[in-house]
């Protein structure tokens, strides 16, 4: 039979036809029914040299973006979490960044626009929690003789409306463990004492040049503090609440909405990051990534003992292999917990960020997107033990004795005898 033959034209028509009513029953495009395949490779990143940015930088460099699908993820340090909320209202088209290990009250600042130049809401997304516990609480070696620990009552007798307190950005989560400690000893946080902002990785250069009486940040700045003998622990926040939340692993709204399988990708990644980041075994490999100078750029001495359980306060008190320290999968650390992002919007309205009155249910169901947790989790592999039953983690008591009740959050304001509210 030749090439020309009725035969073999017959043939090639045939295929012809069938293959061209396969392409009309697909769908066609990135959104191909059924199709679970990520709508991009690509996606901006912002990190803050913090430990508990590990997910996403060791899904980077462990191949798991890559694995889902996203090898052309980029994760870009940032200099200050006010340089990661613009570059988020940017928005990675326009030379910013798509997500973000963020702050989790700022993904709510930004989303209803509060803390967005000229009050413009920039759509916002948790995806998951990238830790929980984890930071800690610095004194001025100064004061250390004064004994201040879990209860800061000992500092009124050295602190001035002039003294400075650092956190890393008001109504962050820094800002709202340093209020809460102050405040349950007494101290009002808006009269006592000037609470300022400083970056993360400049604290220990300001408590060094003697311009601080003390600080809230994650590791490994309270740890190189102490390794640095400039000042001391005086907690670790899991001592003020136990495993509470802390970071969260946050895309714009706008991406995510273009995007749904390159989101649940993402997250699937930093959910087997997380798991990888909570493995014993992979500790010291992990804090030797995160110490070197394309991330951190720390000894990795600053990083690593917190990360084993082992704190030295510096003023002669040690843990060993204690529970309380940062954990990214252990004890559901990984889920967004909605009763979590509600502690977070009311002590924003206790201190006067947030209006009263304000709408959290609604707001929460926007930003929060556990559905896309579940999802991602399932994407990895994870088992459906290791996933929590519900969004509540319910009651959560405080080192103070104040419980939070996320079915009565009024209560729980109620019950505070220092903030400052303000009206809508």
């Amino acid at each position: 039979m030749t090439a020309s033959s009725p035969t073999r034209r017959r043939a090639i028509a045939a295929a012809a036809a069938l293959l061209a009513a396969a392409r009309a029953a697909t769908p066609r495009g990135a959104f191909a029914q059924g199709s679970t395949a990520p709508e991009t490779r690509k996606a901006v990143l912002g990190y803050i040299a913090l430990t508990d940015s590990a997910p996403l930088i060791i899904a980077k460099e462990k191949g798991f973006f890559a694995r889902h699908g996203m090898p052309e993820v980029e994760v870009a340090k940032q200099a200050s979490w006010g340089a990661t909320r613009d570059n988020l209202v940017l928005g990675g088209g326009r030379g910013g960044i798509d997500g973000a290990h963020l702050l989790t009250p700022m993904a709510y600042q930004i989303h209803t626009g509060r803390i967005v130049q000229n009050g413009q809401p920039v759509p916002m997304a948790i995806l998951a929690r990238l830790d929980t516990n984890g930071q800690g609480i610095s004194v001025a070696e100064k004061h250390r003789p004064l004994g201040a620990r879990l209860d800061a009552a000992p500092l009124r007798r050295a602190l001035t409306p002039d003294s400075k307190v650092a956190m890393t950005f008001r109504g962050g989560t820094h800002d709202l463990w340093l209020r809460y400690w102050l405040a349950a000893a007494g101290i009002d946080p808006e009269r006592d004492v000037s609470t300022i902002v400083v970056p993360p990785p400049q604290m220990v250069a300001n408590m060094r040049v003697g311009t601080m009486d003390a600080f809230c940040v994650g590791e490994p700045w309270n740890a190189q503090l102490v390794n640095q003998r400039l000042g001391y622990t005086a907690i670790v926040t899991g001592e003020l609440w136990r495993d509470h939340p802390e970071k969260c692993f946050a895309l714009r709204g706008e991406f995510v909405q273009q995007h749904p399988h390159a989101a649940e990708a993402m997250t699937a990644a930093v959910i087997e990051a997380a798991r990888w980041c909570d493995t014993p075994a992979n500790t010291e490999e992990m804090c030797a990534i995160l110490g070197r100078r394309a991330w951190f750029n720390v000894p990795v001495a600053d990083i690593l003992g917190r990360m084993r359980g082992e704190v030295d306060y510096g003023d002669g008190r040690r843990l060993m292999n204690t529970d309380i320290t940062m954990k990214f999968w252990r004890d559901h650390a990984s889920y967004p917990f909605r009763s979590h992002d509600l502690w977070f919007l009311t002590e924003n309205i206790r201190w006067g960020i947030l209006p009263e009155g304000l709408e959290t249910a609604g707001l929460i169901a926007e930003v929060n997107r556990e559905a896309t947790w579940r999802a991602a989790a399932a994407r990895a592999g994870v088992p459906n033990a290791e996933t929590p039953a519900g969004t509540s983690r319910g009651r959560e008591t405080f080192f103070d004795g104040k419980v939070f009740d996320p079915a009565d959050p009024a209560a729980y304001l109620g019950s505070l005898a220092i903030k400052k509210l303000s009206a809508a």
